[in-house]
This record gives structure tokens, sequence and C-alpha cells, in this order.
């Protein structure tokens, strides 16, 4: 857990489980999507007087692997990182655990892409992010973050 500095609390309802009473797949990456927008709040990129079309990110893609069912009355915990900052796009890792008994539940990635929707084009990725993201992460703005 050491190298996520952040880790946000994500409720598992009901109307989240599949028949077979574990959390259905499509909603890992809902859970994933939550915890980022509570990252960038964490960082101050973003806020509810923001936006979503000024944030300036678009994701590009998507991976996940699955440890460990998650069921109804789990207590869960998304850790959020940067792990690779890069010149128009960044890479965000994934940790999903069970906060009772530590159990990692699921891992994933995305990539997300700096962009500009008003023309509908990509652009570097702000130097404040830059600065702020490096800073939390305790990375060189211009080199990736840590592997692993």
């Amino acid at each position: 857990m050491s190298d996520f500095h952040f880790y946000h609390p994500v409720v598992i309802r009901y109307g989240d489980l599949d028949p077979q009473g574990h959390l259905n797949n499509a909603r890992y990456l809902t859970l994933f999507e939550h915890a980022r927008v509570h990252y960038l709040i964490h960082l101050g990129l973003y806020s509810e007087d923001t936006s979503f079309l000024d944030i300036g990110v678009i994701l590009a893609d998507a991976h996940l692997t699955f440890k460990r069912p998650v069921l109804f009355r789990d207590s869960v915990e998304v850790g959020v990182r940067i792990s690779r900052l890069g010149n128009k796009s960044m890479t965000m890792d994934y940790r999903m655990i069970e906060t009772r008994e530590g159990a990692e539940l699921a891992t994933g990635s995305t990539t997300l892409v700096s962009f500009d929707y008003h023309t509908g084009k990509t652009t570097p990725i702000p130097p404040r992010w830059r600065k702020l993201i490096a800073a939390f992460e305790g990375i060189d703005e211009g080199a990736p973050a840590r592997k692993g």
C-alpha cells in the first residue's frame, strides 16, 4: 500500500451486484473512475465549480485484473496513483482493497490523454498539473513515475 499515496472509500451497493452476489464486472471501472475523480479533487485539479469539459483529459485505454470477488458487505477502498507522466498522456494505476482484511480485490490502469474538448485536439499536460502531480507522487516533473 505504500506505493499509493491516495485511497478513496467506495460503497458497494446492492444494485452493483451480479446474479451470483459479486460486484458486477462492469462496475469496477466505474469505481476506479469515482476514485480517479476524487484523486483529482484531492490534488486541486478539479472542483465542483469546474466543468468536466474543462478538465482536459480523456480516457484512451483501460486494463483491469480481477483478484478476488467483491461482495455486498465488503468494506472497499481504491488506491490511485500516477505511474507515468508523459508529454500528452499519463497512466493511472488502481488498487482495490478490502479494508478489514487488507486483501487485494482488483488492480488496473488507465491511460488518460490531455485533451482540449473545445478544439477537439490533444494538448501537452498543463504545467500546473505536472507540478502538482509530481509533488504529490514524489517524482520528477519530466520523468516517468515509479514502475510497479
